[in-house]
């Protein structure tokens, strides 16, 4: 063991020493003060004892605190004023105990307790704020708060900058307290680029473009009730979008001045980024298909007329004016299917498996440029209707499950450049031409059902 690790290990020790003279200095300083009164003289010959106790203590503490200060997981002004303080009470408890040894004035002994009682309560302060935080004193009163502001809300999250507006705010609301100017765990500190850059003593905290390599999101994904999980699980912990876009940041080079609108947004993340917008934290709620652009509010007199035909007209959430039709309870017949024409811009989820639907329906079904996904279960479309298929561009969720349709009808959709899944199981398509489809639409996942279930 190097003499550094046993410095270090006995500066651990401080946050178990430092209680004691604590304790013990409060009582002896409240003595001294309930002397005042003559009715409780008769505890004046403990006092010296008591400062004594109390002087010990304070001086084991300061040793400790000191070598723990030179493990580097501190610093800052913070720690000098801790520091002080600390040496300046050990000091006065000293003069405490020698002075009430002897037959002195007793206002000076009742002032040397008033001035310690107020050294106790600022070296405690600072040494809480060391530990837990400059708010740690009224964290616990808006805990529930502090989770749904990590990220102030922005007016226009395009024109933020991602830094200074959302991954700053974030870590210095979530990460701060440990990994800051007054305190850092592990060596890390997190509160400018170059020390982010530089990382602590388990590696690179951040890999600008590779968050799979940045220790600060290995440590956030975590479970939580690992060791080495961050935040501490008695901490407030990130949402999942929350550690989405520091994830994203990352992996777009981790830059400090740019702006929203200037980075790759892929995916789900144009959606995560509008959650922290103004106003837009609903969106939150939505499937991740959904548009994130929302649009007006659908025609209510079409929607009444589909109901009267029992067709089932929701909204795909509360939080969206984007809906689900479904043909459940319904008949897909013309008259109704051309009744959905006044509904293409909102409607983009449509289930008419098990009717009667047909090719002549895909006809009219073409004009609903706007549907993500499409349920034709057993439903006697074939490979003819199919084609019509091709006008939905948006389209990213096609089942076609117990239906004539063969693989060459399947090809078809090859021009669905947003498709992700399409389901086959007991379609027409051969067992032969399964690995064909696959690799036509190597970006698609084609099901075609046969699972095994183990028992």
């Amino acid at each position: 063991m190097t003499l550094l690790s046993i410095t270090t290990f006995a500066g651990r020790f401080h946050p178990v020493l430092v209680h004691l003279p604590i304790g013990i200095l409060v009582l002896g300083c409240f003595f001294q003060l309930l002397t005042i009164s003559r009715k409780f003289i008769f505890l004046k010959p403990s006092i010296p004892l008591v400062y004594l106790f109390g002087a010990f203590g304070a001086i084991l503490s300061c040793i400790t605190g000191y070598l723990l200060s030179q493990g580097g997981d501190y610093n800052g002004a913070t720690v000098d004023i801790h520091q002080w303080l600390g040496i300046g009470l050990a000091i006065l408890t000293t003069l405490a105990y020698l002075i009430s040894r002897k037959e002195m004035k007793p206002f000076l002994l009742h002032t040397m307790a008033g001035v310690l009682l107020i050294l106790v309560t600022l070296t405690g302060h600072f040494g809480g704020t060391l530990t837990h935080g400059a708010d740690y004193l009224n964290a616990g009163l808006d805990e529930g708060k502090a989770l749904k502001t990590a990220i102030p809300p922005v007016a226009n999250v395009q024109e933020a900058l991602a830094y200074t507006h959302m991954i700053q705010p974030l870590l210095q609301n979530r990460c701060y307290s440990c990994h800051g100017a007054d305190k850092q765990k592990g060596k890390l500190r997190l509160d400018t680029r170059a020390f982010m850059l530089k990382g602590g003593e388990d590696g690179k905290a951040v890999v600008p473009g590779s968050a799979e390599e940045s220790e600060l999101i290995k440590r956030l994904l975590l479970p939580l009730s690992a060791e080495d999980h961050m935040p501490p699980k008695e901490k407030p912990q990130l949402t999942a979008e929350e550690i989405e876009l520091l994830s994203w940041w990352i992996l777009q080079g981790a830059d400090f001045d740019q702006k929203i609108k200037d980075l790759k947004q892929p995916g789900k993340i144009k959606q995560t980024l509008l959650s922290f917008q103004s106003g837009a934290i609903k969106k939150m709620e939505l499937p991740d298909e959904v548009p994130a652009v929302e649009v007006s509010k659908a025609d209510a007199e079409i929607i009444a007329d589909l109901k009267k035909k029992g067709v089932v007209v929701i909204p795909v959430t509360g939080a969206s004016n984007y809906l689900s039709v479904s043909f459940v309870t319904a008949k897909a017949n013309p008259e109704t299917l051309k009744l959905l024409s006044g509904l293409k811009k909102q409607l983009i989820w449509l289930n008419l498996a098990n009717t009667a639907f047909d090719d002549e329906g895909i006809k009219i079904l073409s004009g609903l440029t706007s549907l993500i996904r499409l349920s034709l279960n057993r439903t006697a479309v074939t490979d003819k209707g199919l084609q019509q298929i091709k006008a939905l561009k948006h389209l990213q969720y096609l089942s076609l499950v117990g239906t004539k349709i063969t693989a060459a009808g399947v090809e078809q959709l090859k021009a669905l450049v947003e498709l992700r899944s399409v389901y086959l199981y007991q379609s027409a398509v051969e067992k032969k031409d399964h690995e064909r489809l696959k690799k036509i639409f190597n970006k698609v996942n084609m099901d075609f059902g046969g699972y095994i279930v183990p028992e």
